[in-house]
């Protein structure tokens, strides 16, 4: 989400909306150099490149502008994920591309999901709304990429809203810790992909 990552690059300065992409990249930037906590909106919008006027028909404050960058991320996660996914191969192949693009964007930008982790719950009250309208957001899209046919062909129902969020749960927690302790975000693939074969899968035999 940085200026550097972002692929309209400066081009996406003359889109509506570019002054208000100018200010989340602006935060992302200065998220990645020295954290949330000691960024200011003078911080943001110097970045930006831009005024605190221009900030403030924006946003209504830096907390409220953290909450759109994280919005904006997570819808960004979710649309890389689904991208990835080839609804034509087998399901567990499925699985494994799934997770191999949601490791991908969390190493694309460790220092936005280290910030996820650690400087949200200061969010209080829209820390909790936020939290909820992003694990909908990650139900609905596995509920989706289930749907196939070659999902069907190997599960007798639907994959409920629980399932969805016991295995979200979980992944976000395995990665969420691993970031913590500086680990390779790489290197929970494998166990990632097996536990959500294991949830997602056919159902075991009953005795």
């Amino acid at each position: 989400m940085t200026t550097q990552q972002n692929p309209r690059g400066a081009a996406g300065y003359a889109e509506p909306g570019g002054f208000r992409q100018r200010l989340l990249d602006g935060l992302a930037a200065s998220i990645e150099a020295d954290g949330y906590r000691a960024t200011t909106v003078a911080d943001i919008v110097r970045r930006a490149r831009t005024s605190r006027r221009t900030f403030y028909e924006h946003f209504d404050s830096k907390e409220a502008c953290f909450v759109a960058l994280l919005t904006d991320t997570n819808t960004e996660t979710i649309r890389q994920i689904s991208a990835a996914v080839d609804p034509r191969a087998g399901w567990a192949t499925q699985v494994r591309q799934a997770v191999a693009a949601w490791v991908a964007f969390v190493e694309s930008q460790p220092a936005i999901s280290l910030s996820w982790i650690r400087d949200v719950p200061s969010l209080g009250a829209a820390a909790r709304e936020l939290q909820r309208d992003v694990m909908s957001a990650f139900v609905v899209m596995i509920q989706t990429l289930c749907d196939t046919e070659n999902w069907r062909a190997v599960r007798a129902e639907p994959v409920s809203g629980q399932l969805a969020l016991m295995l979200l749960g979980g992944l976000r927690e395995l990665i969420a810790t691993t970031v913590e302790d500086g680990g390779e975000i790489r290197d929970i693939t494998e166990v990632a992909v097996r536990g959500s074969i294991a949830l997602l899968g056919p159902a075991p035999a009953e005795d």
